[in-house]
């Protein structure tokens, strides 16, 4: 009678997950599906009689062979999960599993999820592992929700460009890799020749309108993933170009200041009859008793230069200059 219990208790909790609406897949200690409910037949677009017997469930979320959070529970490979989740933690003690969120490409859909996902084990009488049980929630939308957000708060809100919060951040980042790997790290200030006469006779609409012009224009030229191109303040804007020497980090200023001439923008209080910019640019290798402003002085010392020049022009404050904080200098 108790075997019948127990077999109906079984049958019953089988059932149960397999009607579920939240998708659920189980494996057990050797990682074989042995449930694939229907509601993870509708989110992954694989049906269940496609796994059970199997080792092939990532096949409904990657392209390529690799860990679901099960199995890294069920093999007692938690250690790997910062490897493959970039956002994890414990869902209680370490028996109770873990949760973690990612893309997952869903090769069967042909477009990406972002999914939550709890995988918690199940152990015997004996405390021997019986199965791991992973459960899935779909949060595509909270995501792109988030990410858009994120957007928004990084950028700025007249050029569309990285804002001076995004730019504090990259070049805090960027200052510390590059001490860590001893590699070069340039800057550039960019400042917008004559702005406030080009405001007070062509007007304010039309200042903003130059200033976007002028933050697209050096967005274009400045192609590489790891660089950053930001709006530093006012008519300011500033490129942060990691892993760049001096003339490299020259030649990109050449091609920006050349750019922004090239756009033609109508200037009749320049001498140079359109709207132009002048550049400062630094870069150092980052030493441990030093911090990035001295980076940022370096640049600024640059485009004090470049603008008592004549504008329109680039200046550059040699690399071993770049080490000792700038002198003050007086505004323009």
């Amino acid at each position: 009678m108790k075997n019948k219990h127990v077999e109906r208790d079984r049958s019953f909790a089988i059932k149960l997950m397999r009607d579920l609406v939240v998708p659920t897949f189980v494996l057990d200690a050797a990682c074989h599906v042995i449930i694939w409910n229907r509601a993870c037949e509708r989110l992954t677009g694989v049906a269940a009689k496609d796994v059970i017997g199997t080792r092939e469930h990532w096949r409904a979320f990657y392209d390529a062979p690799r860990p679901c959070l099960a199995d890294l529970v069920a093999q007692g490979r938690t250690g790997e999960i910062s490897e493959h989740y970039a956002t994890f933690d414990k869902t209680g003690d370490s028996a109770s599993g873990f949760h973690a969120q990612n893309w997952c490409v869903m090769p069967q859909l042909g477009h990406q999820y972002y999914l939550a996902i709890d995988a918690g084990p199940i152990y015997g009488a004996e405390g021997e592992l019986i199965a791991v049980v992973e459960t899935l929630r779909d949060m595509t939308e909270q995501k792109q929700a988030q990410t858009a957000l994120e957007r928004l708060a990084s950028s700025d809100g007249l050029t569309g460009i990285a804002n001076r919060r995004s730019f504090d951040e990259k070049l805090d980042h960027e200052w510390l890799r590059a001490r860590r790997d001893k590699t070069p790290l340039a800057l550039l200030l960019l400042d917008v020749d004559h702005f406030k006469l080009f405001n007070d006779r062509y007007g304010h609409q039309a200042g903003d309108d130059c200033l976007r012009r002028i933050a697209q224009c050096a967005a274009a030229i400045v192609l590489r993933p790891g660089d950053l191109v930001a709006r530093y303040g006012g008519e300011e804007f500033a490129v942060v170009l990691p892993s760049i020497d001096a003339d490299g980090a020259l030649r990109v200023a050449q091609r920006v200041r050349e750019a922004v001439r090239g756009l033609a923008i109508p200037h009749a209080d320049s001498a140079f009859g359109v709207v132009t910019v002048s550049v400062g640019v630094a870069c150092v290798v980052p030493s441990l008793d030093t911090g990035h402003e001295v980076l940022v002085k370096a640049a600024d010392t640059a485009l004090y230069q470049a603008k008592h020049a004549g504008r329109d022009q680039v200046a550059v404050e040699p690399l071993l200059q770049a080490t000792k904080p700038a002198a003050q200098m007086p505004p323009l």
